[in-house]
């Protein structure tokens, strides 16, 4: 009888035979049902296959991410500009250089890297460090949170792990022209926290409140949240706005609550902090502060939070801002959407600004003072968005650190501002000299030339006088010889 041969592609081949033609009809549903259930195994094993690749680790689809963006990105810039561009001029930064960066740039943009004579000198430290005092960066992004400050040296004795951690967290490095210059050596405690950006505080908070209230649901036997008739009270948003959250398949009907304090307290938890004196978010290890004589400055959503609505950018101060951000949360929401149509709010607010303010002033507020561990009534921050009219980048940092050998230190700036003004003057007196130089340099160029063809031409003057003499000597004789009888 002949035989049909199946074979499969799995991870061994399967192989059996049947037979070819039955007039029993049994053995066609048999056959019938094999090869049904063939197909079926290897649809389980494509689908198990996609899984896997589906499953990659994170950090590996990220980097292939990273790789994918940097091969388009060397591939293109060659075709829209002119200058010269090689492949290892691409890079993916760290959240340590961004950091570092952001620092460098904004303490370049105030002067603080002018190095003051000791007449100059505000107080008896930078007397002692001969150089003027920096100030700290805060950065909260919708993703990610950033803080850099520069440390002194250490001079106390730390456990061994958090000895190991305070190495890893900073960074320390030289902008003068060269190594031997140790006075303009610094050294920036720095940390990146991911997921601790508005938005994502935001993500992980509404988490929290949909799996907490539905456990309570089912332990206590209640529907709060299931219907729009029995919302979820937020205290994170304000009074009388609704909204519905939705994960996994879950819903949960919410209703603004408007309670500051509630809701900062609810936050705390996602803080994660440890009960370590020298711990800050999540655990990880923070350089002392002297909160006595330090400075920072506050971008991103430290400038939105303080700005955008209650209108108190700027200077810091921490019960006024507790006080708006309290009253703003207690306010209806059809007060608060009425007064966004009238224009009272800063042109760059919108409807997503005014339904997360409560939200995101309150994780701003917990950050600052139960994270970070400021003082309450600390009053050397600043929240900003530009600085001296002009936008910080932490692009502006990463060209002042690839130059750094670059006479950096002999920068002197009052201000930005007048800065620009003697940098003009000097570019002005400068460019003037300059073009002074050329014109005397071309015009001796000139000159010297003239004067090599004068003296050339005498050479050949006096060395062609004997030659006509000569000639004169010659041709005369004849001459008379002619003329004679």
């Amino acid at each position: 009888m002949a035989r049909i041969s199946f074979s499969f592609l799995c991870p061994a081949s399967w192989y059996f035979t049947v037979p070819t033609v039955s007039p029993f009809l049994r053995q066609r549903v048999a056959l019938l049902g094999l090869f049904c259930i063939s197909c079926l195994l290897l649809l389980m094993f494509i689908m198990d296959f996609r899984h896997w690749g589906a499953s990659l680790p994170r950090d590996r689809q990220y980097e292939r991410k990273q790789l994918a963006i940097l091969g388009d990105l060397v591939k293109d810039l060659p075709l829209e500009f002119d200058f010269l561009f090689s492949q290892s001029q691409a890079e993916v930064i760290s959240g340590k250089q961004e950091g570092v960066y952001a620092w460098i740039g904004i303490n370049f943009v105030l002067g603080r890297f002018d190095h003051e004579d000791e007449s100059e000198a505000e107080t008896s430290q930078e007397l002692a460090a001969g150089r003027r005092r920096t100030v700290g960066i805060l950065d909260m992004g919708g993703a990610s949170l950033q803080i850099a400050y520069e440390v002194p040296t250490s001079t106390s004795v730390l456990p061994p792990k958090q000895e190991e951690a305070a190495k890893i967290l900073l960074a320390e490095f030289n902008l003068g022209c060269d190594v031997q210059h140790t006075e303009h050596v610094y050294r920036v405690y720095v940390t990146t926290f991911l997921g601790f950006g508005g938005n994502f505080a935001r993500q992980r908070y509404e988490e929290l409140v949909l799996n907490e209230t539905l456990n309570k649901n089912r332990l206590l036997g209640q529907k709060t949240g299931l219907s729009p008739d029995n919302p979820f009270l937020d205290p994170c948003l304000p009074v009388g706005l609704t909204d519905v959250l939705e994960r996994n398949g879950h819903i949960l009907h919410i209703r603004g609550k408007g309670d500051w304090a509630t809701c900062g307290a609810l936050l705390r938890p996602l803080l994660a902090r440890s009960n370590t004196s020298h711990a800050s978010l999540n655990g990880i290890y923070q350089s002392p502060i002297d909160f006595n004589n330090s400075e920072f400055y506050g971008f991103s959503e430290f400038f939105y939070c303080t700005e955008d609505v209650l209108r108190i950018g700027g200077h810091y101060h921490g019960p006024t801002f507790a006080k708006a951000a309290q009253d703003y949360c207690g306010m209806a929401w059809s007060v608060l959407t009425q007064r966004f149509k009238d224009g009272l709010f800063s042109s760059h607010a919108d409807e997503h600004r005014l339904k997360y303010q409560c939200f995101k002033s309150a994780w701003m507020y917990q950050v600052l003072h139960e994270g970070f561990h400021f003082p309450y009534d600390y009053s050397n921050l600043r929240t900003a968005q530009l600085v001296y009219d002009r936008e910080v980048q932490w692009t502006l940092g990463a060209i002042l650190y690839k130059t750094r050998f670059l006479p950096l230190r002999d920068l002197r700036q009052e201000g930005v501002r007048q800065a620009h003004g003697s940098w003009f003057r000097l570019s002005f007196v400068y460019n003037h000299y300059l073009f002074f130089a050329c014109i005397l340099v071309v015009l001796l160029a000139i000159i010297l030339y003239l004067l090599r063809l004068r003296r050339i031409h005498h050479r050949q003057t006096r060395a062609s006088a004997p030659l006509d003499l000569l000639w004169i000597e010659e041709v005369v004789p004849m001459i008379g010889g002619q003329v004679g009888p």
